[in-house]
């Protein structure tokens, strides 16, 4: 099979699990937590690296901002034997007591973007695989971290979150919203691969918090030092997804 266009890489590259930060920079936090790393590409929002973490082989995959990137990202690790991909990210908190730094595992994503419509109907599920959410909640109890269990939203513009929206989806008990999962879970059901996602939380939109509002970078402190505690239960998981 030919390279990919985007990611840059050919069958016999990667892995078969893929952990999948949106942010470039995540992917080199990942592999410092790896017991070896090696970058295999790096193009546009992209960065390619395996890593080996406990004697198990991974790849990381930055995915940039947003579904249509994402889905890129799934597509290609797909066409190149990617069996397993896990997002790792960041998410605002639309339930009160939800607070900056806690970790979230999505049980499925609303549709609140128009990638996954290209492929499906808004009524087919964006919901994660049993077995890979089900390794996320038993990494989660084992390192002895809370997790919240539930369902997200994914959305495409980060700056039209309004009220209203914020309202209902708090009123619809959805726990937190980002702008990935709802298509890398319906991409992944579609080209039978296994996906999950955790999330630590940057910001409670229902409280009046967001990222980058208090602070000169992009994440709050807490929230900064809670995703290596995110990173590594996602570690712990692909262990015993690959055992």
């Amino acid at each position: 099979m030919a390279k990919q266009p985007h990611l840059l890489v050919e069958e016999g590259d990667v892995n078969d699990i893929a952990l999948i930060p949106g942010d470039p920079g995540r992917v080199d936090r990942i592999a410092g937590l790896c017991d070896d790393s090696e970058v295999v590409a790096e193009n546009r929002e992209y960065k390619v690296v395996n890593a080996t973490y406990e004697g198990t082989d991974l790849t990381i995959c930055s995915t940039g901002i947003g579904c249509p990137s994402a889905a890129i990202a799934v597509e290609e690790l797909h066409n190149v034997g990617v069996e397993t991909v896990i997002r790792v990210g960041t998410t605002g908190a639309l339930q009160e007591g939800i607070e900056i730094g806690d970790m979230i595992v999505a049980t499925g994503a609303a549709k609140n973007e128009g990638t996954s419509k290209r492929y499906e109907s808004v009524e087919y599920p964006a919901v994660p695989d049993y077995g890979v959410l089900s390794a996320l909640v038993d990494s989660a109890e084992a390192n002895d971290e809370d997790v919240h269990v539930g369902p997200i939203a994914s959305d495409d513009a980060f700056y039209a979150e309004t009220d209203e929206y914020v309202e209902e989806w708090e009123a619809a008990n959805i726990l937190s919203v980002e702008m990935e999962a709802a298509a890398v879970f319906s991409l992944t059901r579609r080209r039978d691969m296994r996906a999950g996602a955790i999330c630590t939380v940057d910001g409670n939109l229902v409280e009046g918090t967001q990222k980058g509002e208090t602070e000169d970078e992009e994440l709050p402190e807490k929230a900064k030092n809670n995703v290596e505690r995110a990173i590594r239960i996602t570690l712990d998981a692909v262990v015993e997804l690959a055992a």
